[in-house]
C-alpha cells in the first residue's frame, strides 16, 4: 500500500504544480474484487484498488492504474460532475499532466469467476440457464416468460458450475 500512497502523492503534486492549487486527498483502500483494477468514488473522495490485480501488475498498476483512477478525481475538482468519466477532461490529464495513454481500461489477466447457473425450461427444446440473482426472484414469486414461444418458465430442479 505504501508504494500506491507514494505514486498517489507524486500524481498529486504534479496536479497542484500544473493548476497552482491544493487538492484534497483521496481515502485509499485495497478492498476491491473483481474485473475493475481500480474504482474512484467522486463525491466520496475514495478510491479502492483490486489488491490482487496489484499484486500481480505491480509496475503496470502504478504507472498506469493510479494516475488513471486519481485523474477522475482531478477532474472532478477542475471541472464538477458534469464531464464524462473518459472524457476529453479526463483523456487531456492522462496525456498531458502524466504523460500517460489515455486507457479506458486495463488489460490485466483476469480469472474467471466459478459461477452457477439455474437451468430452466419451456416450450423450447433447449433450456435457459438463470443466474443465481434471478433464480431468487423466481423463489421469491417472481415469474419469467419465454421470449420465443411465450410459455411461462419453469425450474428443471438441475444447476451447473461454469468457470
Amino acid at each position: 500500500m505504501d508504494q500506491i500512497l507514494h505514486r498517489l502523492e507524486h500524481c498529486y503534486q504534479l496536479a497542484e504544480q500544473r493548476f497552482s492549487r491544493p487538492f484534497e486527498r483521496p481515502s485509499v483502500s485495497l478492498d476491491l474484487r473483481g474485473q475493475k483494477a481500480g474504482v474512484a468514488y467522486l463525491n466520496r473522495n475514495l478510491l479502492r484498488f483490486n489488491a490482487q490485480m496489484y499484486r500481480e501488475n505491480r509496475d503496470d498498476f502504478l504507472l498506469q492504474t493510479v494516475p488513471h483512477e486519481v485523474a477522475h478525481l482531478i477532474a472532478h475538482a477542475l471541472f464538477g460532475g458534469e464531464i464524462r468519466a473518459h472524457g476529453r477532461e479526463w483523456q487531456t490529464l492522462m496525456t498531458d499532466l502524466y504523460g500517460l495513454p489515455a486507457r479506458r481500461c486495463h488489460d490485466y489477466a483476469v480469472a474467471q469467476r466459478r459461477s452457477t447457473r439455474y437451468l430452466y425450461r419451456c416450450g423450447c427444446p433447449e433450456g435457459i440457464p438463470f443466474t443465481p440473482q434471478r433464480h431468487a426472484l423466481v423463489r421469491r414469486g417472481r415469474r419469467y416468460q419465454c421470449r420465443r414461444c411465450g410459455d411461462l418458465l419453469h425450474f428443471t430442479g438441475q444447476q451447473r458450475t461454469e468457470g
